[in-house]
């Protein structure tokens, strides 16, 4: 990626990606267990939101659920 500032859509689909991410944790979470595949599918996306939150071309988007996903994830 270069190093200009991504557009806003471009913002958009990472936010969405994001999103994705936390859809995906969070069902996972839900299971009462987990496979050994699972649990390294949770590990991989809360890295990925991780990755997303240090970003600093965020603008009115709303972190929180990232956030809450990250230290749901990282509790498995």
């Amino acid at each position: 990626m270069s190093s200009e500032a991504p557009s806003a859509a471009e913002i958009a689909q990472h936010y969405s990606a994001a999103l994705d991410s936390v859809t995906l944790i969070n069902d996972l979470m839900d299971l009462s267990s987990r496979t050994e595949e699972e649990t390294d599918t949770v590990s991989r996306n809360v890295e990925h939101l991780q990755i997303m939150v240090a970003k600093t071309y965020w603008t009115t988007e709303d972190l929180d659920p990232l956030n809450d996903a990250i230290t749901r994830g990282s509790a498995a």
